[in-house]
């Protein structure tokens, strides 16, 4: 994927122990005055609220439904005066309802999907990485396997095979984006795993289990909030793609990438069926990399 290199390189990088934190403060305190001293990071993130808001908020102050044609403005043009602010489509549908409502699903496809892989990349990777040996390698091999696999091929095999349901899409989405991060919670459970707390709590008799969820996951916080907004935008990327072949979110549903794809059929004579959905993305997609650029240096030691 576009995003998987970056995403690998970015997190290695915030993960770099032997920071000097501020006196007085603990690390997530540094870390959060670092991040609100990156203007382009607090910029986005008050972009990205505004956004998610008037997706939630915006349908309830609009006279149109998404679905519902307004047969008197077929095709109707962008116009503050005709109450069609984005103009309708050529089934009269008012387009920024849809836009938001289109906005809202792939938000939570995105945001379900990468709780998904959250989870299952942080209890897969923590597992391999503290109980090691053959186990280890037999697990790390199985993530090989996967990451060979052509990713957007499978998922849209999965599709085709299970039907077109918005939920399974949430499950074959997120059930590929955990790789990534068993591979990095891997290699810091690794080094974790050494440490004399660690020794303790073994010593104390607490088992495996209890270990790996009260010891090891909650000091790998920095890794998993940076992996999942640097998730965040690839799903709704891949989710966008699927959509615009034909594989994602369809009738009565919409998101994003369907009206992109709507858009890109009538761009000679509708252009601004394809403008007003293509910025939306943008600023959504660019919103969430600068946050997660931002936190990437507020949690990179070298940068401190």
């Amino acid at each position: 994927m576009i995003f998987r290199k970056a995403k690998l390189a970015i997190l290695e990088a915030a993960l770099d122990d032997g920071a000097e934190l501020t006196p007085g403060r603990s690390q997530f305190q540094d870390a959060v005055a670092r991040l609100r001293r990156n203007k382009a990071a607090v910029v986005s993130l008050l972009m990205l609220i505004l956004l998610v808001v008037f997706a939630i908020a915006g349908p309830w102050f609009i006279p149109h439904n998404y679905e519902d044609p307004d047969w008197a403005a077929f095709r109707a043009p962008p116009s503050l005066e005709g109450g069609h602010w984005f103009g309708t489509d050529q089934n009269g549908r008012d387009l920024l309802a849809r836009t938001l409502f289109g906005t809202r699903v792939s938000l939570l496809v995105a945001l379900i999907a990468t709780v998904v892989s959250v989870v299952i990349g942080v209890s897969y990777g923590a597992i391999a990485g503290y109980v090691g040996g053959r186990v280890d390698q037999a697990m790390m091999r199985f993530v090989d396997i996967m990451y060979a696999l052509p990713y957007i091929l499978f998922v849209i095999l999965l599709m085709v095979i299970f039907g077109r349901n918005v939920f399974l899409l949430f499950a074959a989405i997120g059930a590929l984006e955990w790789l990534t991060m068993a591979r990095i919670v891997r290699g810091q459970t690794l080094s974790i795993k050494q440490r004399e707390y660690i020794e303790a709590a073994r010593a104390s008799g607490l088992g495996t289990t209890a270990i790996i969820f009260r010891h090891i996951v909650p000091n790998l916080v920095g890794s998993v909030v940076i992996y999942a907004t640097l998730t965040i935008p690839e799903i709704v990327v891949v989710e966008s793609f699927l959509s615009y072949l034909g594989f994602g979110i369809q009738e009565p549903l919409t998101s994003l990438g369907t009206l992109i794809a709507e858009g890109a059929d009538v761009l000679e004579v509708l252009p601004w069926l394809l403008w007003f959905p293509a910025a939306f993305l943008v600023v959504l997609l660019l919103s969430l990399l600068f946050i997660g650029d931002g936190l990437r240096d507020a949690f990179d030691a070298r940068d401190r």
